[in-house]
Formats: C-alpha cells, sequence, structure tokens
C-alpha cells in the first residue's frame, strides 16, 4: 500500500493548482480586504466542471470520486481558504443531501443545474440557539394542506446569498425533539423568503455567508427532502461528508502556509546564513512536515471509505479535528518563521492564519468531533426514558414579557406600547444627554439598519428627545453605514446597557447585538419583521414600519 493518489488524481491536482495561482492568487488580498466574493473564478470553476466532480453522469456531475473532490478544496485552500469552502459548502452540504435523500423528481429538477454550478447551493441548519446542539431548531414548518409555512432564521450559511437553492432544516413536529425535525428544499427568490447582511468575519473573507430569514414562505409538499421527521438525520449524515471538505480546506490553508514558509526560511537571511541553516527552523519544518502527512492520510482515507460506501462518519471526524488542530499550529509556526513580515497585512501567512480558526468551528466543532469520535469508540449509550415535549429556550435575554402589538393600527399599537410603559418603574419624564455613554444612559433608544435612509435618524432623535433617552445602534449603523460614531453601537463587541428601558428601532436582533442588551430592565422592539428575533427577546414591541411607528410614539410621549 503505497497511500498514494492516482495519476489521474495528481493530474487533477495539477490543474486546479495552476487555476489558483493564475486566476484566484493574484486577487486574494483584494478579496480579504473587501470581504468580496470570487465571483469570476467561480463562474470560471463551474465551466470547468469541478461543482460536478464526485457525483455521477447520469444528472451531469463529472464521475469522479470523492478523493477528487477533496484534492479540488484542498488545492483551492492552499491559496485562499474562502474559495476552497465555497467548493466544499456547494458539493458537501447543499448538493449532497439532494442527490442522496431526494425523490428522483427533485433530482431531475436541482441536480443539473447544481453539478454544472449554473446555480449555488447552501445547507441551513445553524440557529441563534441551534449550533453544536442542532437538535435545538426553532424554525417551524407548519403543514397547511397544499404546501408548509417555513418562518424562523439561519444565521452562518455559508455561500448565502450567492446560492439559488438551499436544504433548511425545520421542526414540523416540536414535540417529537430530533424526530420531528424534517428537511426542505428552498428557493432564492420564494416569497417571504430573504437575506440578512454578509457578515463581516475574521477569515475566509472571499466566502460569502449571510443569515437567512423565513417569513411565511410557502414551500411546496413536494420540496420536502426525504420522509417527515428525517431531517436530523439527514443533517447528520450530511454532516459527515462535509466534514471531509472541511478537513480538506484545513490542509490547504497548512500546504499553503507550510510551502510559504519554506521558501522564506531558504531566502531570509541572519546571522550570516539562511534561516533554513537554524536547527530550531529545520525543527519546525520538520514538525510542520510530518504533520501535513499524517493530516493528509487521514483526509484521504476517509474520502476512500466514502467512495467505497464504508462506514466512514469516526474517520471523517477524526480527519475534520486533527486536520483542522494541525492546520493552526502549522499556519502559527508559518508566521513564527516569517517574524514580524508576516504579521503584516497583504501577507499570505497572515492571511491564512485567520482563515484557519474557523476550520476548527464549523461544521461540528472540534469537541463535538471528539464526542463523534468517542461515541464510535465507546458505541451509543443505553436509551433513556423518553423525555417531555421539547421546551423552548430561552431567550438570549433571559425572560422576557414578550408582549408584542402586532393587531389593529399603526395608532392603537403605540397607544397600547405606552399603557404598558406606565405601568413599568421607569421614569419616562427623567431627560438625559443624548451623548451620555451608553453604558451609563438608563434610557436609550438605538437605531438599527431597518431605520433605512440617514434622514430618518431624524425619527431615532426625535424619539430620543421625546423619551428623554441617549440614542445608540446597532454595529452596522455605526461601523458601515457611519449614521452615528462607533461609540454608540451596543453589543458583545461594542457598548453594553444595562439600564432602565432599551427601545431597539429596525433591529432584527443578531445574537452579538443581544449579548449588549441582556442586563437591560424593559427591552421595547419596533421592526416590521415579525419574525425578527428582537421580538423573542423584548418585554414590548410593535410589528410595523418604522416611519410610521417612530412618529406616533414619540408624540405620544411628548403628552
Amino acid at each position: 500500500m503505497l497511500y498514494q493518489p492516482t495519476e489521474k488524481h495528481e493530474k487533477l491536482r495539477d490543474e486546479i493548482r495552476e487555476f489558483a495561482e493564475a486566476e484566484v492568487k493574484p486577487i486574494t488580498f483584494q478579496l480579504d480586504q473587501n470581504n468580496e466574493f470570487p465571483m469570476d473564478q467561480v463562474q470560471a470553476m463551474k465551466r470547468k466542471g469541478w461543482f460536478g466532480l464526485p457525483f455521477s453522469e447520469e444528472y451531469g456531475g463529472q464521475g469522479e470520486d470523492i478523493l477528487s473532490y477533496a484534492i479540488a478544496v484542498e488545492e483551492l485552500s492552499r491559496v485562499d481558504g474562502g474559495t476552497g469552502v465555497i467548493l466544499s459548502a456547494h458539493t458537501s452540504l447543499g448538493t449532497w443531501p439532494i442527490y442522496a435523500f431526494g425523490t428522483e423528481e427533485q433530482k431531475k429538477k436541482y441536480l443539473p443545474d447544481l453539478l454544472k454550478g449554473e446555480k449555488l447551493a447552501a445547507f441551513g441548519l445553524t440557529e441563534p440557539n441551534a449550533g453544536s446542539d442542532a437538535g435545538g431548531t426553532q424554525t417551524t414548518a407548519v403543514d397547511k394542506g397544499d404546501h408548509y409555512l417555513l418562518n424562523g432564521n439561519k444565521i452562518f450559511i455559508t455561500n448565502a446569498p450567492k446560492a439559488d437553492t438551499y436544504v433548511v432544516f425545520a421542526s414540523t413536529d416540536p414535540s417529537k425533539g430530533t424526530r420531528g425535525i424534517s428537511a426542505f428544499i428552498v428557493e432564492k427568490g420564494m416569497e417571504g423568503f430573504e437575506f440578512g447582511e454578509h457578515y463581516d468575519k475574521l477569515g475566509i473573507r472571499s466566502s460569502s455567508t449571510a443569515e437567512l430569514k423565513f417569513n411565511n414562505v410557502k414551500v411546496p409538499k413536494e420540496n420536502l427532502l426525504g420522509e417527515l421527521g428525517q431531517g436530523f438525520k439527514i443533517a447528520m449524515a450530511t454532516l459527515d461528508g462535509g466534514r471531509i471538505g472541511i478537513a480538506a480546506q484545513a490542509l490547504g490553508i497548512a500546504q499553503g502556509a507550510y510551502e510559504a514558509a519554506l521558501e522564506y526560511a531558504k531566502e531570509r537571511e541572519q546571522f550570516g546564513a539562511p534561516l533554513s541553516q537554524l536547527q530550531a527552523i529545520q525543527f519546525k519544518l520538520a514538525d510542520m512536515a510530518t504533520k501535513l502527512r499524517a493530516a493528509r492520510m487521514l483526509v484521504y482515507s476517509a474520502a476512500e471509505l466514502k467512495e467505497a460506501h464504508e462506514p466512514y462518519s469516526k474517520e471523517a471526524a477524526m480527519a475534520k479535528m486533527y486536520a483542522s488542530d494541525v492546520c493552526l499550529e502549522i499556519v502559527n509556526d508559518a508566521l513564527q518563521i516569517f517574524g514580524g513580515n508576516g504579521y503584516l497585512k497583504g501577507m499570505d501567512v497572515e492571511r491564512a492564519y485567520r482563515d484557519a480558526k474557523i476550520t476548527t468551528i464549523y461544521e461540528g466543532t472540534n469537541e463535538i468531533q471528539r464526542v463523534v469520535i468517542a461515541s464510535n469508540i465507546l458505541g451509543k449509550p443505553k436509551k433513556k426514558e423518553a423525555k417531555p415535549a421539547q421546551q423552548k429556550k430561552q431567550p438570549l435575554t433571559g425572560e422576557r414579557k414578550n408582549k408584542i402589538f402586532a393587531e389593529g393600527s399603526a395608532q392603537e399599537k403605540v397607544d397600547q406600547l405606552v399603557d404598558a410603559l406606565k405601568g413599568e418603574d421607569i421614569d419616562l419624564e427623567e431627560v438625559i444627554d443624548v451623548e451620555t455613554p451608553i453604558a451609563e444612559a438608563k434610557k436609550v433608544v438605538a437605531a438599527g439598519k431597518g431605520i433605512g435612509e440617514k434622514e430618518n435618524m431624524k425619527l431615532i432623535e426625535d424619539l430620543a428627545d421625546a423619551l428623554g433617552a441617549a440614542i445608540g445602534s446597532s454595529r452596522p449603523v455605526a461601523e458601515v453605514m457611519q449614521y452615528v460614531p462607533l461609540n454608540r453601537f451596543v453589543g458583545l463587541s461594542g457598548q453594553k446597557f444595562g439600564g432602565d428601558l432599551y427601545v431597539a428601532c429596525g433591529i432584527s436582533g443578531a445574537m452579538q447585538h443581544l449579548r449588549g442588551i441582556q442586563d437591560a430592565d424593559v427591552i421595547v422592539a419596533i421592526n416590521n419583521d415579525p419574525n425578527a428575533p428582537i421580538f423573542e427577546n423584548a418585554d414590548y414591541g410593535i410589528v410595523g414600519d418604522i416611519e410610521e411607528i417612530a412618529p406616533l410614539l414619540t408624540e405620544a410621549l411628548k403628552k
């Protein structure tokens, strides 16, 4: 057993490496700097057929094996981790479950475009309260006869909003826990299906990542993937294969960093000789090369097991865990070899250092990988007595009253809110300076992206004036839209608010924002999206247009 890829595999590697070096590498700094999706390069990959590598020719695929796909992800990631995961998420997560669990009609409808790269695919599982614990899914799909009504949110979705086809998981029977989760094929453009903004991430910045928002989305019955209640099984099976892709991504990032460090060590002179002649550097390079070989064997072995239709869950978890763990070690050593030069923006090893970390987190954290490996070694524990129906998880801001005013006219909803606030222990007449530091303010009126154009900040200012409150905002309003100074944004990465009253205007309720207001005594939300997470985390809320509600609320408070 030589443990070597075939000549055909190496030919594919050479082809993809040549493409990555010529088409992706020259723009990696631009992609990273601008948080930019490599659309032209993705189109070129489509023409080469790489989006259909491990799928049968019957549906438009290339008919190659899983190892070919792993090599493709590895070689793209060697140059840019973000570009590598675009292919990985499309192939392993978005397309494979349709290929493996879809009906013949679903395969004929969706696979040809996906395998040719005419359409991009994505996978919607993660939620604010359902990350590693996928069983905590709160997105719902209610049977309405000829369709399912989908409501909820998914976060951290790779390839969103660029993707056209999404495999989405939702609870169809909350009383059954994981056995009540089902999978659906959801298409971009369905009414009520919208996206959040592209996340501003630490690394893999060329990979587009966004939130999915479902507001009464009508999903046809024929878009149920697999059987009703089979969603959790489909998700776990999909993640097993996806881990091979992430392991290959980590391997590629590490390989690129190693090669850069090796070349630099040969060229950089210190103490009258190349760095490579120093034993300390030689030992680092030796360890890096050894870790790379071990990781490659694990990744390729898991790919071969999957191709042979042998059990591979344990091996995929091992490959993902080990490859991503040593990826961090290798890029760290690579940057150390570069010294101060490696710490500068624009250096490949600096970008690789940031790209590497996510591989230990997504598609199952490495802690979860160890759980998977241990369960395969030790066997499943004995079945416990059936648990009662799953309880809804506590909001991120703690227990709240959740009195949401959604019915009636705008004026009626405002009147109900004002009456409710009168019953709270809040001094509505006390006036503080609008520029009072967030952490010191008793009352804050905060603006989110939902307020729209900058001139609408006048609505927020007027409301704050009527309430005698300071002005705050979500992070995008301060950092991206620049409507207010950076010291006004509230959230986990910004200012924390723990005063009497927080009024969130046009703020959807991203996790990092909610963590910044969890100590507020009373939270009020105004948003036109009834499914916005902010409402689950608020004491009172009005479902309505901020441009209509804010002036009415301002006038009511003045009275």
